[in-house]
């Protein structure tokens, strides 16, 4: 393990972070002596193992393991709990990204767990630090993404005694973590951190959380001199809560740096038996009208994109891909059906749900037809069964991963074929749905341009190598009808919680791990309040990502129901904002697109997608009117 760098002004730098927190440790315990008489002898059995003149850190033991398990990238907004990891993680050539906003911080490490399969790692202060990341951490949990949070905290002798930020952060984050712990002990960093990292990929992928306390990540006489008053009280008191005070510090870092396992644990990845897929063989091959849905699960590890695709297309079953699923098969794959779901789903007489719940995007199964035989795989029971025998009910349920199963029904299907009618059918629903598309396109807007026109020459002027990040709701809803991603794993949207806010944090994930590829985010105005200033970020960090907003002055997803429901517009209203300008503010490029330059949209674009290549992030700003397009569409 590599050494801190002997800096002086570094360690009076932290040392004034750290006495700030500590100060208060020695008048707090005077009410613990007590307590500590009962651990009379603990102090000569520990003390002997502390190397009390290392400069090593807590930080470096953080850091050490992170790297261990293949973490590239850190995000952060920079707290004085966390620094010594945020040092350690640089020097041992960890990207550490700061933020303007902790939530973005988490989001971009979902991002980079969507993305590689592997666990995504965010960084924050304690406190207000932490309670600012609760949003990005759920929509994580219901996305079941692995991440990894890691928590400053006030020091160990200060818990509950009203130390700076100090707040019962546990308590907060066990509802929304697969695992929480709290590190008492240096030693206690690197086992607490491997078993989270395996927590968060194991089973139902999951955020976790680990609280990192001030005095176990800084060097050990940095500790000592806030713990250990430097002219101990006198008389019999004082000898006694100096004892106390030099065992906690003992047992705080005996066997600090002793060598211990970093690497990975193993991953406990449930899979479906022998005799469930065989069952579901038996269903599908007596199918005449089957039908596939694919969600997120399906491109968890172990099984690879490619794989999961080449089953889907050896099975030769019409599919409807969802969440990361979306591009499996790429632009225009005659398997691939992408309109009228819910009567495809009617007629179907067998429907597999892939990766695929019962939640308010199937209208809690009742858009399932009572006659299909419903097989669902997942590998979460609870929510695999979620409003079954209630709207739906499944002829078999399966418990198990997604990719793995789908690889072994095709083995069991194998030659199998269905009428070419039933697809055939599909497709050509599609393909009315799509000239309906096309002549809405060929409507003019009251005002300025056509949303429905403008996402179609996205669709056509996207590049292949693309990235789609949406962060929406009316213009982003218009898009996932019209802009096809080009390959799995392309589309990153917040998911079943329906977070706003996710576009900068998802955009500097997807960039960091596909540098090669072109991000794309897809904006609402509303919603690109809360990126605008990571932009600011972005030029910091050299990250050339393309933000396209499609601005018309309102909250509209909302306003189209609550208007016509409600008779009133009250606070769905905004403005035709400059966010170009802003953009450029903050140092990106900016572009306008109105009804002043409509016949230069694909230029436009083309401009941006150049900006970005020579590395600015740019913002398109279009000035679009209000279609019916997405009329009634609200989902609550």
């Amino acid at each position: 393990m590599e050494q801190p760098l002997a800096d002086s002004r570094l360690m009076e730098a932290s040392a004034g972070a750290f006495s700030s927190v500590l100060l208060l440790a020695f008048g707090a315990l005077v009410i613990a002596v007590l307590g500590a008489a009962q651990r009379l002898g603990l102090l000569s059995r520990l003390v002997h193992t502390v190397d009390t003149a290392s400069i090593q850190h807590g930080g470096e033991s953080v850091a050490a393991v992170l790297r261990a398990h293949g973490v590239r990238f850190l995000f952060t907004l920079v707290g004085g709990h966390i620094s010594p990891l945020l040092v350690a993680c640089e020097k041992l050539g960890i990207r550490v990204v700061d933020t303007r906003h902790e939530v973005t911080a988490v989001f971009a490490a979902d991002a980079v767990a969507r993305l590689t399969g592997t666990l995504g790692v965010a960084a924050v202060t304690a406190g207000p630090g932490l309670t600012n990341t609760v949003t990005a951490v759920k929509n994580a949990q219901i996305a079941q993404s692995p991440v990894l949070l890691l928590g400053g905290a006030a020091g160990t002798l200060l818990q509950n005694r009203g130390a700076l930020q100090a707040i019962d952060q546990m308590s907060l984050f066990r509802p929304l973590c697969k695992f929480c712990a709290s590190v008492q002990r240096v030693r206690d960093i690197v086992p607490t951190l491997r078993a989270a990292a395996a927590a968060a990929q194991s089973g139902t992928p999951g955020p976790v959380f680990v609280e990192l306390p001030i005095d176990v990540l800084y060097p050990y006489f940095i500790v000592r001199k806030e713990v250990v008053p430097a002219m101990p009280p006198k008389g019999l008191m004082g000898r006694v809560v100096s004892w106390y005070l030099e065992n906690h510090l003992a047992n705080l870092f005996a066997g600090a740096w002793e060598p211990q396992p970093e690497g990975p644990l193993p991953l406990d990845i449930p899979q479906a038996s022998a005799q469930q897929v065989q069952r579901c063989v038996e269903i599908l091959s007596r199918a005449k009208r089957p039908l596939i849905l694919l969600g997120s699960q399906a491109l968890l590890p172990p099984i690879p994109a490619d794989k999961l695709r080449a089953a889907v297309e050896t099975l030769g079953v019409p599919c409807f891909l969802g969440g990361m699923a979306r591009g499996l098969l790429g632009r225009n794959h005659p398997l691939h059906i992408r309109q009228n779901r819910s009567a495809a789903l009617k007629k179907a007489d067998v429907v597999l749900l892939a990766g695929i719940i019962c939640d308010f995007r199937l209208s809690y199964g009742r858009v399932l037809s009572r006659s299909s035989k419903i097989i669902i795989v997942n590998r979460n029971r609870k929510d695999m069964l979620i409003n079954s025998d209630i709207f739906w009910k499944p002829q078999e349920a399966v418990q198990g991963d997604v990719g793995s199963f789908m690889v072994k029904l095709v083995e069991g299907l194998e030659g199998q074929t269905w009428a070419s009618d039933w697809a055939e059918e599909l497709r050509e629903a599609d393909r009315q749905k799509e000239q309906t598309f096309r002549e809405k396109a060929l409507m003019p807007a009251a005002q300025h341009l056509n949303p429905v026109r403008v996402l179609q020459l996205v669709e056509e002027t996207l590049p292949d190598n693309s990235i789609l990040v949406v962060d929406g709701g009316d213009f982003v809803g218009t898009a996932a009808h019209l802009v096809q991603p080009r390959g799995p794993l392309r589309w990153l949207d917040p998911g079943a919680f329906g977070t706003l806010g996710v576009g900068a944090g998802f955009a500097l994930g997807a960039k960091l791990c596909r540098p090669d590829a072109e991000v794309w985010c897809l904006f609402g105005d509303g919603a690109f309040g809360y990126s605008l200033i990571e932009f600011d970020t972005f030029v910091r960090h050299k990250i050339p990502v393309m933000a396209l907003i499609g601005n018309d002055a309102g909250w509209t997803q909302i306003s189209r129901e609550q208007v016509p429901c409600l008779g009133s517009n009250v606070a769905c209203g905004l403005a035709y904002t400059d966010y170009h300008k802003a953009a450029m503010g903050l140092g990106a490029q900016g572009l306008l697109l109105s009804r002043q330059n409509e016949d230069q949209v694909v230029k436009v674009l083309r401009d941006a997608q150049q900006q970005c290549r020579d590395g600015h992030p740019v913002v398109v700003n279009i000035l679009i009117g209000r279609t019916d397009f997405r009329d009634g569409s609200i989902a609550v």
